[in-house]
């Protein structure tokens, strides 16, 4: 049963996760679409942390704290249920099946302005180039959508790959390994989903004033120092063998570099992977690419909770390291290959790679739509 509920559980997560960067992306200014679409990754954190606690509370119940537990997981369901019905759809969806005036209405409505011409132009010119796409499964191969199929590729899975789901899974998990009893390791578990939430919404400040590809940067850096000095600390302490003890300030420093570690993904990967992935593609292939960023998020997220507890038995200490050396591959692939998105209409995106110097090999001078500067 409970085997049962969790793949239907998946399928749920996986429609959500499809559907809602997509709609935020669409219904957003282009000038504050990141604070936006970034309230999804926040919904997300303080989800986290509502569980650890939940989580924590329920522990301490004799029989019925994991029934507790799994049920209040329906809560946040229902509202999601109920909430749907009051959604309305965007204007890029109109546009696609025909309905030109109430497209056009809705925009002035989320714009808060009758001047929406040249957006709503642009929207219905992508709309235009969409319905001429059959196949987008087969036209997001051509070579004018690579840029697109290979960040919506590639951050999911450096966003899974900087081991975070290795901290959030297992926290409770880790820290008792390491030494915390069974109530510290729960509790270093909320401490590091309060620092989550907290530094997610630093981002939802900063990501439309400093743009996508200076957090990417900053919270790479942090992550790499964070996973470096975990892992030596580790090292140190319990060797190849595995076997030692921490002191209460050893442990403490760890726990400190964990929370600025977590900090680092929430202000930048965590929710940039979400964030990017959604603003980048083109109308004909968005459904593909916002598949494809799922499909590959999940697939990576199920793959490292699959064997993390393998390769920390095997790898040790050295799997921070592990870890440390693919944030430092993924930040040096977004330096060399990332350009900045900051306040781009999701129309004018062609532009952009149009401009940069490894991309504009495969952007042809016919797929860059609009040119306007309307915000």
């Amino acid at each position: 049963m409970l085997i049962i509920g969790r793949l239907l559980l998946g399928v749920g997560v996986g429609f959500a996760n499809q559907s809602t960067p997509v709609y935020l992306s669409e219904m957003a200014p282009a000038k504050i679409r990141g604070a936006l679409n970034i309230c999804f990754q926040v919904a997300i954190t303080s989800g986290i942390l509502v569980a650890n606690l939940i989580n924590y509370g329920t522990s301490n119940m004799a029989k019925n704290g994991w029934r507790v537990s799994l049920g209040l997981a329906a809560v946040p369901a229902i509202l999601m249920v109920i909430g749907s019905f009051f959604l309305p759809d965007t204007p890029n969806s109109m546009l696609e099946r025909g309905k030109y005036e109430e497209a056009k209405q809705m925009l002035k409505k989320v714009r808060g302005t009758e001047n929406v011409d040249h957006e709503f132009q642009d929207i219905r010119d992508a709309c235009e180039a969409a319905k001429k796409v059959e196949h987008p499964w087969k036209n997001i191969r051509q070579s004018k959508y690579r840029p697109a199929l290979v960040f919506c590729s590639a951050i999911p899975f450096f966003q899974q790959i900087t081991g975070i789901n290795v901290i959030m899974f297992y926290a409770p998990v880790l820290f008792k390994t390491l030494g915390f009893g069974d109530d510290a390791a729960l509790m270093s578990a909320v401490i590091t989903g309060v620092v989550n939430v907290l530094a997610t919404f630093v981002s939802l400040y900063s990501v439309d004033r400093f743009g996508r590809r200076f957090l990417f940067l900053e919270g790479g850096i942090q992550m790499f120092i964070c996973q470096i000095l975990v892992g030596s600390f580790i090292g140190l302490k319990f060797g190849t063998t595995g076997t030692g003890t921490l002191t209460p300030a050893t442990a403490d420093w760890i726990l400190v570099f964990i929370c600025v570690y977590v900090a680092g993904f929430a202000w930048s990967w965590g929710p940039l992977g979400w964030l990017v992935p959604s603003e980048i593609c083109p109308l004909e292939i968005r459904p593909a690419g916002q598949a494809i960023n799922v499909s590959v998020n999940m697939f990576f997220t199920f793959l490292i909770g699959q064997f993390f507890l393998t390769m920390l038995c095997h790898m040790k200490f050295g799997l921070f390291y592990f870890f440390a050396g693919m944030v430092a591959i993924m930040t040096i692939f977004i330096y060399f290959l990332f350009p900045e998105t900051r306040g781009v209409p999701i129309e004018e995106m062609g532009r952009v790679w149009k401009q940069h110097w490894f991309w504009k090999n495969y952007i042809p001078d016919d797929a860059v739509i609009g040119g306007n500067d309307e915000n």
